[in-house]
C-alpha cells in the first residue's frame, strides 16, 4: 500500500517531467541583435533634405549652386522632438542624394554645405541631427545616395574610391553610432555622360568596418530589404528571410515579389523595410502642404506594414525654413494618440491560457500574455498542430489580434488560424494567415468572444511565440 502511495504522488511529476524539453534549437536563418533591436524599433522617420527641398525638384542633376540650400532656420533638435512625440525610434537623413550635394562638409566633395553661403560655409546638417538624436533618445541613421550627378569622377574606377572616402567621413565615429545605413540603388549617368559600375561587396564592407552594428538596407540587403513599393504595403505573405546569393543593389535586385514577399526557408536574416512619405512626393513642396496624408491613411500603412512584419520608415520632409511643416507635426501627433488609445488596452489580460502540449515552465502558455518579447510559449517538439486557448473571465469585444513570434531563433510559422467562441459555446473561424514574423496584427470584425483559439497549422520548425493580445480599434475605419 506504501508503494501505491509513493506512486500515486511521483506520477504527476513523472508526467510533468516527461512534457519538459530542453530549449528549442535555432531554425534557419537567424537575425543578429543589431537586426533584432532594428525590427522591434517598428516605426522610424525618414527625412528627404537638400538641394531638391528648394528647387522643387524630386532628382536634382547636380548642377544646382551650392548656395540654393539655404535654409533659414534649420531646427534640427525641432526634428527630434517630433519624432520622439511620434512615437518614432530612430531618424534616417538624406545627407547626399543623387544630386551629390553633401549635408556635411565632406572632404571628398566640393558640392556640400562647405561651398554654400549657408552658415558662412560652417554648417554641419549631420551634426546637428546627430547631437538631437542623442539629446532626445533617438537612434541616427544615414542616407547617402553613391549616384552622384555632380562628382565628374562617376563612371570611372576612381570613384569607386571616392565613394568609400565619403562613406568613410560620415561613418567614422565622429557622428556617433548610425543604427542604418540607407543605400538607394539608383545608378545613372554622371556628369562623363558615363555609368558607375558600383562595388557592393567594397561599399558594404566599409559599412561593417566602420559601423559594425548598423543595420545596411538596399534591394537585397545584406541587413534589411526594400519592400518593393512606395505605398507603404508589406506582404500578407512577410518572411524575414532572403537568398541573396546573386543579387545585387538596384538592377540586380530580386524581383518585386520576391522583396515583398521574402523567401520561405530563405538562406539570409534581410527583413523588410515599409518606406513612403506623408506627401506625395518625398521633399517638402508648398504645393503639397495640403496634401498630406489623413489620419486613416496613415493607421492603414501602419497596419499594412508594421502589422505584416515589416518595420515603417515614414518620410516627413522638413521646409525651407529648416523645420517640419505645421500641417506634417500635426498629423504625426493625431496618428500617435490615436495608436496610443488602440493599443491602450490589452483585453487578452488576465484570460487562461492552455496549449495543447507542455514544453516545460520555461516556455508555458502563461508567457504569450506577459508583455515581455524575451519570453515565449514553445510547443512540444513534433507536435504537427500545436493550439493555444485563451479563456476570459467574462466574454470580450475585440476586433485586433497582435502575434508575435520569438524571432530570435529563427522565423517559423507558416500557416494559423484563429477561431472565437460565441457566447453559446460555438467555435466560428475568425482569421487566417501565413507568416508571423516580429508582429503580425490581424484586422477581424468587431467580436465578442468568450475564448479565443489559435491553431498552427503549418510551421517550419517547432513554433515559437512571444506575444498573443486583443484590443479594439473604433478608430480606424477599414
Amino acid at each position: 500500500m506504501k508503494m501505491l502511495r509513493l506512486l500515486s504522488l511521483l506520477l504527476p511529476a513523472l508526467s510533468a517531467l516527461s512534457c519538459a524539453q530542453g530549449t528549442p534549437a535555432p531554425y534557419g536563418a537567424l537575425p543578429t541583435p543589431a537586426q533584432v533591436a532594428w525590427q522591434r524599433m517598428e516605426m522610424n522617420m525618414f527625412v528627404h533634405f537638400g538641394p531638391n527641398t528648394f528647387s522643387g525638384k524630386e532628382w536634382g542633376d547636380g548642377t544646382e549652386p551650392e548656395d540654393m540650400f539655404h535654409p533659414t532656420a534649420l531646427d534640427c533638435r525641432q526634428w527630434a522632438r517630433t519624432a520622439r512625440d511620434a512615437g518614432f525610434r530612430g531618424i534616417i537623413l538624406t545627407a547626399k542624394h543623387h544630386d551629390g550635394f553633401c549635408l556635411w562638409p565632406n572632404p571628398e566633395s566640393a558640392h556640400t554645405v562647405a561651398q554654400s553661403r549657408w552658415r558662412d560655409g560652417r554648417g554641419d546638417v549631420l551634426r546637428e541631427l546627430s547631437d538631437a538624436c542623442r539629446e532626445y533618445g533617438l537612434k541616427f541613421g544615414v542616407y547617402i545616395s553613391p549616384w552622384d550627378r555632380n562628382d565628374p569622377r562617376y563612371g570611372s574606377p576612381a570613384y569607386n574610391d571616392a565613394f568609400v572616402k565619403t562613406l568613410e567621413s560620415v561613418l567614422d565615429g565622429r557622428y556617433g553610432p548610425v543604427y542604418e545605413q540607407w543605400f538607394d540603388g539608383a545608378c545613372g549617368e554622371g556628369p562623363t555622360g558615363r555609368r558607375q559600375v558600383y562595388d557592393w561587396p567594397l561599399f558594404n564592407g566599409t559599412v561593417a568596418r566602420l559601423q559594425p552594428d548598423a543595420v545596411i538596407f538596399s534591394d537585397a540587403g545584406p541587413g534589411c530589404r526594400w519592400v518593393g513599393n512606395e505605398r507603404g504595403v508589406a506582404g500578407e505573405t512577410s518572411w524575414s528571410t532572403l537568398n541573396i546569393e546573386g543579387f545585387s543593389a538596384g538592377a540586380g535586385a530580386p524581383p518585386i515579389d520576391t522583396l515583398t514577399r521574402g523567401n520561405v526557408g530563405g538562406a539570409a536574416w534581410v527583413p523588410a523595410e515599409t518606406d513612403v512619405s506623408i506627401r506625395p512626393g518625398w521633399f517638402w513642396r508648398a504645393s503639397e502642404n495640403d496634401r498630406v496624408k489623413s489620419l486613416q491613411h496613415l493607421l492603414k500603412i501602419y497596419y499594412e506594414s508594421v502589422g505584416r512584419n515589416s518595420l515603417l520608415l515614414l518620410n516627413v520632409p522638413p521646409d525651407t525654413c529648416g523645420r517640419i511643416f505645421a500641417t506634417d507635426s500635426l498629423r504625426l501627433m493625431e496618428l500617435r494618440a490615436a495608436l496610443d488609445t488602440i493599443f491602450a488596452e490589452d483585453l487578452a489580460a488576465g484570460a487562461r491560457v492552455h496549449a495543447t502540449a507542455r514544453r516545460g515552465r520555461a516556455f508555458r502558455p502563461a508567457l504569450l500574455l506577459d508583455g515581455d518579447p524575451d519570453t515565449y510559449w514553445a510547443a512540444r517538439e513534433g507536435d504537427p498542430a500545436p493550439e493555444v486557448t485563451l479563456s476570459f473571465p467574462s466574454p470580450v469585444t475585440f476586433n485586433r489580434i497582435v502575434l508575435q513570434e520569438y524571432i530570435p531563433l529563427g522565423q517559423r510559422i507558416a500557416s494559423f488560424r484563429v477561431e472565437a467562441q460565441d457566447e453559446a459555446g460555438e467555435w466560428n473561424a475568425l482569421a487566417s494567415g501565413t507568416t508571423v514574423g516580429c508582429k503580425r496584427i490581424l484586422l477581424t470584425p468587431r467580436t465578442t468572444a468568450r475564448a479565443l483559439r489559435l491553431r498552427i497549422d503549418a510551421s517550419l520548425a517547432t513554433p515559437l511565440l512571444s506575444g498573443l493580445s486583443l484590443y479594439d480599434d473604433r478608430i480606424y475605419a477599414e
